[in-house]
Formats: structure tokens, C-alpha cells, sequence
């Protein structure tokens, strides 16, 4: 059996403190026992779920930083990627020796969720005793998956439109001792393998994919069902069935595919599609195809916001009753109709790799709204009615009255800018009143947080009061999800998780762009419009986690206002406890992303020598100005995209 999908929160030191700002972060939820807090206060990764063996975070980054290395960084563990492949096969396995299944399961990671070589790398080393492959889409990912040290049992699904060179490049993989499979999504893509195949001699393993009246569930079910964009409907399915034994190619049909949507949250949809898939499978059988796999593709969801539903972002199922519903299903058909059951593939991207890496960025600076020193603007005498009103209000709020005097604030506040548009008040009376209204709304929030049922008017007030926390990183190079589709990451501090939070705040990336802000949160209800967070200390950076990025981050993201990639650091615990931490990936300099747009970095620099020579030679500057203008452009070519 797998090891058990609970939380580990070692709360040793100040107990009570640990676990009350875990749950303030909801990290018991959503931690699906890789994420913790140690002694220290520290955010700590346990690869393995296995107590003792955990990495330490906080330390991780201090290290990077003694090192000379500015954040952001792109931290991943790779060993969850080990446990979450064994997870998902234990899981398989445990359903099929349990229901006595015919067949067995094989996955295949689909290499378009994270290319990134080192991902697909570990994935294929650890999954070679499961025969674990790789699904492709594309002539590019084709090739790369034909490098990995693929198990000889593992599968290459070769899905998406293909052209020849797709074609000859699959068909070649036999070759290499790979397998390859074929999936094609029409009549016309099946002519066009059959009789390429034929001219070069080949019998290269064929699959169908299949559109299915039943839906998946979540934010992409409209990527299933019969108006899908992939696959072939009931009545394309057996004209290709007719085709094929036209081709007299029968024996070269392998695979039935299907898909139920990426980030499948409610099971019950999922089962449906299940059950008409294995009738499908079931009745080609019976018609004298011995196909050997049914691919029931992906779907297998992540719990980002923790809350165990259905909500888009979640999932209300765990990863055995996933499997158990397969396996039973297919099993129950199987027998039903009296054919041998498949060998069952999946295709598991999401829930095998989000967990696996994490941005740690540092807040650069705290923009309150309205906060003034206490006393400022004390000595500016005002004579302004509502300037008055808001100082008897400040002056009189208490627990009893506190929501009437909110009300007299804001029409108070109204007044006096109307007064000021009119020309009727000058801006020190202005700032005098402000300071004193948003002294007011932040005594009312604090007191309006102890009611039993507290009204929405007094609920946005946390909104309206949250300081904008300016962090070090480009939310559309790396968590474009959230920009895109709303999605959800968990953030949390990564260290000072011993102290409770005692301030409200939404993240700012550092582009100059408005939609740079990260304003939802993960919650269990629904979501929160601000987050709890620490008052940086002076001198002392302040890092927060934006965690559970594994899935598509890196590849979606973009390079708004020029920022590049991040820093990337491989960061694993030994048998004995201790951290071991990779050689640095550098994240993009400046050099390198003017590169990709076409730049040619010593032509911007020579453009600048020639115009520093002409105001040289027009004695606007000397050669001292010459020399530090060049020198500060080579620095800044040679400089990481972001703050360091």
C-alpha cells in the first residue's frame, strides 16, 4: 500500500504557535504530506513522507544567497517525483490484485505538462521497473522521448496531427528497440499511416482515439466528449475498423484511446466515461480486433486549494478509489462480455509532476494603504467639518459603536472630497483626513474580526486594508495559470511560521503591467482576497513559496517586460538527513533574453559607444562619463532579468 496521504507537521517547538499558522495557510489541506513546518519555524519538504528525511527550505535558500545567488529560484525536489510514480503504480496494483483484474497497468507521462529534460529524465530512470513511457505530441517531443532510457516494456504514444516526418520518425522507433504507438484521430491521419507504412514495409502498432459521449468534469472538460477536438465519433470509429481490415492491418490495431479532460474533479463523471470506454473496447474485441491496451488516458487531478471537492481546483476522490474505479469498471465490462481484458494505460501528468517544484521569491517592499506614523499630520490644525467629524469618530470608536462610526467615516470622507474638489480644502487638510479615515477602517477591521457573524461591509474591509507585498518575480513567466485561467497555487511564508501573521496582504510582481497582482488565495471554503503575512523586518529578507508549479508553469510562461527564466536548484535529502543541493541552473541574464527577441546585444552596445562618442566629441561629456556609461551596460547584459 502507498504511504499514507496525510500532512507531517513537526510541532515540537511552540506546538500551539506551528500548528495554528499551518492551519491559517491551510498547509494540512493541501500539503498532501510532502509540505511541513519543522522546529524552527521553517517551511520543510519531505520527499518520501517519511518523518526525519525532510529538507529544510529556508536553509536551502540561505545557502543560494551565501553563494552570491539572488532570488527568485526555482527549487525542485526530485524526489517526489520517485514517490508519486510508485504511488500511482501501488495504487494500480493494490486495485487489480483486489479485484482479481485480467490485465495489468502501465503508465505513460505526457512529456507536453513538463519537457524539461531533467523532469523526463528521472521520471523514465524511476519508472523503468513499472515499464513507465511517454506520451507525445509533436515532432519535437517525439525525438526527445526516443533519447530517454526507456524500459523495453514501455510505451511511446504518438498522439496529435502528424505530418510524414512524424510518421517515418515513429515508425523508425522500432529500430531503436522502442515501441510506438500510433494514435490516429481520423480516417484521413489513418490512410495516410497505413500506407506509409505499407510502402516502407512496416507494421507499425496502430491506435484509435475515441470521442466519448461522456464528459470529464473541471475547467477543461470541454476537452472531451463529442464535440472534443481529438478522436473519432461512433460512426468514424467503425469506418475505421472497416478500413483497417480493408488494409488487412487487424493485427496492427493495439491501442483504443481516450481522454477525460485534464484535472478531473468530480469522480463520478469520470466513472461514466469509464464504463462507456470498456463497452467500446469490449464490442471492437468481439468484431476480431485483439487489441491489447485501452488507454484511458489522463484526468488524475491535483488538490490546490485543499479542500477535497469538487471545486475547479480540487478533487473529491483520492488516487486509489482513481484506480480502484478503473479497474473495476473495465474488469466488470470485461467479463460481462466475455473478452480478455486490456492492459490499461494512463497518461498522469498533472498529479505526477506539480508537486514537485516551488518559486521562492522576496519581497522587495510593503505598500500600505493610507498607513501614516503615529502622530503624523497631528500638528495640522484643520477647521474643515469633516476633518473634525473624523477626529471626534477616531476619538470615540469602541467595541459597542465601532459600526455606526464606520458608516459616519465614509460619508465623512465623501464630504470632505467633494470639498476638495470644489477648491474648499487644501491637501494638508486632505492628508490629515485620510490618515485619520483609514486609521479608523483599520480599528473597525480589528474589532469587527471578534463578531459571531460578521456583515460583508465589514469582511471587504480585510480587502480594502491589504497592503500590496512587491515581490521579485514575473507572475507570467512563472505561475501564468493564475493570469490565464484563475488557477490556484498554494503560497505560503517559507520561514517565520512560528510567529503568527499579523498583517494582510496580495502579492505584486515587479512587471509594469496592472494584471501582475496575485489577489486570490487558496482556501477551503472558497478562496481568500488576501493573505496573511508577516511585517518584514528591517535588514532581514522576507521569502515567500508559491508551490505546486510542476505542471505546465514553465512551459506556458512568457517574458513580459523581458524578464527570463529563474534560477533552478535540485534539492534532495540524503538517507542520513542531509540536504543535497545541485549545481545551479542560472536563470536568463539580460544577454540571453534580448537573444530570443532578436537582439544582438554587442550591436545595442556598440549603438551606445557611438552615441556616447558623438556627445563626447560635442563636449557634453568626458571620458570618465564614457567609461562608466559602457562598463554599467556590460554589467547589465551580463545581469540576472531580475532584482538582485
Amino acid at each position: 500500500m502507498p504511504l499514507a496521504e496525510q500532512p507531517s507537521i513537526d510541532a515540537t517547538a511552540e506546538p500551539s504557535a506551528i500548528e495554528r499558522v499551518s492551519r491559517i495557510y491551510g498547509l494540512e489541506n493541501w500539503g498532501f504530506g510532502y509540505f511541513g513546518v519543522n522546529p524552527s519555524g521553517h517551511l520543510s519538504v519531505t520527499p518520501h513522507k517519511i518523518p526525519g528525511l525532510a529538507v529544510d527550505v529556508y536553509e536551502a535558500v540561505r545557502d543560494q544567497v551565501g553563494n552570491q545567488l539572488s532570488p527568485p529560484f526555482l527549487l525542485r525536489f526530485p524526489q517526489i517525483l520517485d514517490e508519486r510514480l510508485a504511488s500511482l503504480h501501488q495504487a494500480f496494483a493494490t486495485a487489480i490484485a483486489e479485484f482479481d483484474y485480467g490485465g495489468r497497468h502501465i503508465g505513460a507521462y505526457p512529456v507536453k505538462v513538463n519537457q524539461r529534460p531533467e523532469v523526463l529524465r528521472r521520471l523514465v530512470e524511476a519508472g523503468q521497473r513499472y515499464d513507465y513511457g511517454l506520451e507525445v505530441g509533436s515532432k519535437a517531443e517525439l525525438i526527445a522521448a526516443l533519447s530517454m532510457p526507456l524500459a523495453e516494456g514501455s510505451l511511446i504514444i504518438c498522439n496529435g496531427l502528424k505530418d510524414d516526418l512524424y510518421l517515418r520518425l515513429a515508425m523508425a522507433a522500432a529500430k531503436l528497440g522502442r515501441k510506438a504507438v500510433i494514435v490516429v484521430e481520423d480516417l484521413q491521419d489513418l490512410q495516410l499511416t497505413l500506407k506509409l507504412a505499407r510502402a516502407q514495409d512496416l507494421l507499425p502498432p496502430i491506435g484509435l482515439r475515441v470521442k466519448l459521449g461522456a464528459r470529464g468534469s473541471g475547467k477543461w472538460e470541454d476537452s472531451c466528449g463529442e464535440f472534443a477536438k481529438f478522436g473519432m465519433s461512433t460512426i468514424a470509429l467503425v469506418r475505421a475498423l472497416d478500413l483497417i481490415k480493408e488494409w488487412d492491418a487487424a493485427s496492427q490495431l493495439a491501442m483504443l484511446h481516450f481522454h477525460v479532460g485534464s484535472q478531473v474533479n468530480d469522480i463520478r463523471r469520470a466513472k461514466q466515461a469509464f464504463k462507456e470506454a470498456a463497452r467500446v473496447y469490449a464490442k471492437a474485441r468481439k468484431a476480431g480486433f485483439d487489441i491489447a491496451y485501452l488507454n484511458v488516458g489522463g484526468g488524475l487531478g491535483v488538490d490546490y486549494d485543499g479542500s477535497r471537492t469538487a471545486s475547479e481546483f480540487s478533487m473529491n476522490y483520492s488516487v486509489q478509489e482513481f484506480a480502484n474505479d478503473i479497474v473495476y469498471t473495465l474488469g466488470e465490462v470485461c467479463a460481462g462480455e466475455e473478452v480478455s481484458a486490456p492492459t490499461i494505460v494512463t497518461e498522469h501528468g498533472r498529479a505526477m509532476v506539480a508537486y514537485h517544484s516551488m518559486l521562492v521569491t522576496d519581497v522587495r517592499k510593503v505598500v500600505t494603504p493610507g498607513l501614516v506614523a503615529d502622530g503624523e499630520f497631528a500638528e495640522v490644525e484643520s477647521d474643515a467639518p469633516p476633518v473634525l467629524e473624523l477626529v471626534d469618530i477616531a476619538e470615540g470608536i469602541n467595541a459597542k459603536n465601532f459600526r455606526e462610526r464606520y458608516h459616519d467615516a465614509v460619508q465623512q470622507r465623501g464630504d470632505m472630497n467633494s470639498l476638495f474638489e470644489l477648491g474648499y480644502l487644501g491637501l494638508r487638510d486632505k492628508a490629515k483626513g485620510e490618515a485619520l479615515f483609514w486609521k479608523i477602517c483599520r480599528r473597525v477591521a480589528r474589532l469587527s474580526r471578534q463578531m459571531k457573524h460578521r456583515p460583508k461591509e465589514l469582511q471587504d474591509l480585510d480587502q480594502m486594508l491589504a497592503s500590496r507585498f512587491v515581490c521579485n518575480f514575473s507572475m507570467f513567466q512563472s505561475i501564468p495559470d493564475f493570469w490565464a485561467f484563475d488557477q490556484l497555487f498554494p503560497i505560503i511564508p517559507i520561514h517565520r511560521l512560528n510567529e503568527t501573521p499579523t498583517e494582510r496582504g496580495v502579492l505584486c510582481d515587479i512587471t509594469c503591467d496592472s494584471d501582475g497582482t496575485v489577489d486570490r488565495f487558496v482556501d477551503t471554503k472558497h478562496f481568500k482576497e488576501s493573505l496573511e503575512l508577516h511585517a518584514p523586518r528591517p535588514d532581514e529578507p522576507y521569502y515567500l513559496g508559491i508551490l505546486l508549479l510542476g505542471a505546465y508553469q514553465e512551459t506556458l510562461g512568457d517574458i513580459h517586460n523581458l524578464f527570463g527564466t529563474v534560477t533552478e536548484l535540485n534539492v534532495e535529502v540524503g538517507t542520513d538527513g542531509q540536504r543535497v543541493v545541485s549545481q545551479p541552473i542560472r536563470g536568463d541574464n539580460v544577454r540571453d533574453v534580448l537573444g530570443d527577441f532578436g537582439y544582438q546585444p554587442e550591436a545595442l552596445r556598440e549603438a551606445l559607444a557611438r552615441r556616447l562618442a558623438e556627445r563626447k566629441q560635442a563636449g557634453l561629456i568626458g571620458d570618465q562619463d564614457e567609461h562608466e556609461v559602457l562598463a554599467t551596460s556590460s554589467r547589465v547584459l551580463d545581469d540576472y532579468t531580475y532584482l538582485v
